[in-house]
């Protein structure tokens, strides 16, 4: 059984009052993705069926359950007809260690949180990263989403997924992953630097949604300390940020952004106005 196509064009009409036009519209597929340890499924998360390799090292890497793609000994993309699984096998003490933080994920893309065990999980200790990261100039992080545009093919023909990239202060966006989930997206971007061997310390991850909890709790874990984004943070998240030592720059549209944590790593040129 193949793997299902990212999208596809459907027949639809366009309708105005008084009018009815036929036309085709590009819409991205959505498929059940079951991550899979050891032969037990682990979460399963509604996902574009793409990157899944770099999905899966990226959600194993932010959750906790490895420390560096080496910890994952095989890969396996399994098609089924109800959705994918994408089975792995982990080192021993790595295998040993999640039976403890045991997740069962199953529901829409935007719920980051769905089925842990306790609040202690839900809301973990993360690594500080106070002293570490780049020093960045205002100008890139201003653009930082403009420029992430151009990586976006998926969103360009659907109008309906989320990209997350790396945004590196002297070459600009280096890489960046697509998917229906915002989480999903950084996760896929995350693996895809490990499997790389791209330091996420060296830069910052730009996003083309709102910065929730789950999404500092996931740049914490990779070693980020920026986190630009076109919208907004929420107050969790920004307490999360000012704890794990990372910079949040949101409202990034092009022409400036709003600098809500550690504005240490700033260049110095900018200076306040009354």
């Amino acid at each position: 059984m193949a793997l299902p196509e990212t999208s596809a064009a459907i027949a639809a009409s366009h309708v105005r009052p008084g009018s009815r036009r036929a036309l085709r519209r590009v819409l991205p597929e959505e498929t059940a993705v079951a991550m899979v340890y050891d032969g037990t499924s682990h979460a399963v998360m509604m996902a574009t069926p793409a990157d899944l390799v770099d999905f899966s090292v990226g959600f194993s890497l932010t959750e906790g359950i490895i420390s560096d793609p080496g910890e994952i000994g095989s890969h396996e993309i399994v098609p089924h007809p109800q959705g994918l699984e994408v089975r792995m096998w982990l080192a021993e003490d790595r295998g040993a260690a999640l039976s403890q933080r045991r997740r069962s994920l199953a529901g829409p893309v935007g719920c980051g949180l769905c089925g842990i065990d306790s609040l202690e999980q839900a809301i973990r200790d993360l690594p500080d990263l106070t002293g570490q990261g780049p020093v960045m100039d205002a100008a890139q992080v201003a653009d930082a989403t403009r420029l992430l545009q151009g990586w976006q093919p998926l969103h360009d023909a659907t109008r309906a997924v989320h990209a997350a990239g790396f945004l590196h202060p002297d070459k600009g966006i280096v890489l960046a992953r697509e998917d229906v989930g915002r989480h999903n997206a950084l996760d896929k971007l995350i693996g895809a630097m490990a499997l790389q061997r791209q330091s996420p310390v060296e830069g910052a991850m730009v996003l083309t949604s709102r910065i929730s909890v789950e999404m500092v709790q996931k740049c914490a874990m990779a070693g980020c300390t920026v986190l630009i984004a076109v919208s907004a943070p929420t107050l969790h998240a920004l307490r999360l940020a000012e704890a794990a030592g990372i910079t949040i720059a949101a409202f990034a549209r092009g022409e400036g952004f709003d600098l809500f944590s550690h504005p240490q790593r700033l260049s110095s040129e900018v200076s306040d106005v009354a």
